[in-house]
């Protein structure tokens, strides 16, 4: 984390995502003398500069003393804050964590080759994210180590070996918490009505989902042989996943996922192709 904390990192964006890297960076030492924050909103400006963080709303000015600048933009709105830094960041690592953004997209906005591309999820707004970023070959591994650095701030970072799995990453982490969500919805849901007061349905559920991630990230035993050893045979752990192999849960969990990832790359086709007709 050294390298990165001698650096001055500017965000343009200072949405969700990009206050959940500013606090991780912060807690691992980053000075807030070091980070500036461009925003057109002005009550995420007040917000950042209530921290003593750099903000303004020009992006141009933010990027000028930086090392690193990380792109938190939507992606409707790509081409237009791009556009015009076109030519100002060629000595600046680019960090982007725009959805659906490729790095040949984003390359030819800016006119430089020197981006990492980064699939981060929600979960690094409480620094327990899942990154997966990837990077040209050409990037140098500098510059990859304080790509990891930064991102590492909050959460668990993963390198994937080409840009088409980017959108694999986006399946399986990226739009991963509504999954784990929506099975949490679905057991406090049935524990009402096997009688459970919500609060407690609730309680119950939650702490299962943290008390089973927590075993499987720990366990030298995969999620499989750990499913098995809480499965007591014609016990009600086997009733209950009886049911789920009735139902093809597993097949339609990974038919979901493939739509995630087929949705990922026609978005990022889209992005593209909107992003050209705007040059």
């Amino acid at each position: 984390m050294s390298a990165a904390l001698n650096c001055n990192i500017s965000f343009i964006g200072g949405g969700n995502m990009a206050q959940a890297l500013i606090g991780g960076l912060i807690s691992r030492g980053l000075p807030t003398t070091r980070i500036t924050v461009s925003d057109p909103v002005e009550q995420v400006r007040a917000l950042l500069a209530e921290k003593e963080i750099n903000v303004t709303d020009d992006n141009s000015a933010a990027i000028q003393d930086a090392d690193i600048v990380v792109f938190a933009v939507k992606p409707q709105v790509l081409a237009q804050v791009l556009q015009p830094l076109k030519g100002l960041v060629n000595d600046k690592l680019i960090i982007s964590i725009v959805a659906g953004a490729e790095i040949a997209t984003l390359a030819s906005l800016l006119g430089t080759a020197r981006i990492v591309r980064v699939m981060p999820n929600t979960p690094a707004l409480v620094q327990t994210g899942a990154h997966g970023l990837y990077a040209h070959e050409d990037v140098e591994n500098s510059d990859r180590d304080l790509a990891s650095q930064v991102l590492a701030s909050t959460g668990l970072t993963i390198w994937v070996n080409s840009e088409a799995q980017i959108d694999a990453v986006t399946a399986v982490s990226g739009s991963g918490p509504a999954y784990f969500f929506y099975m949490m919805e679905s057991m406090i849901r049935a524990g009402k009505n096997l009688g459970l007061d919500e609060k407690v349905a609730t309680a119950l559920t939650l702490q299962t989902a943290l008390g089973a991630a927590q075993m499987a990230i720990t366990s030298s035993n995969t999620p499989a042989e750990l499913r098995k050893n809480v499965t007591s045979p014609n016990g009600t752990t086997q009733a209950a996943l009886e049911v789920f192999d009735r139902a093809q849960i597993s097949q339609n969990i990974q038919a979901a996922l493939a739509a995630a990832q087929k949705r990922s790359q026609e978005l990022a086709q889209e992005l593209s192709e909107s992003s050209k007709s705007s040059v």
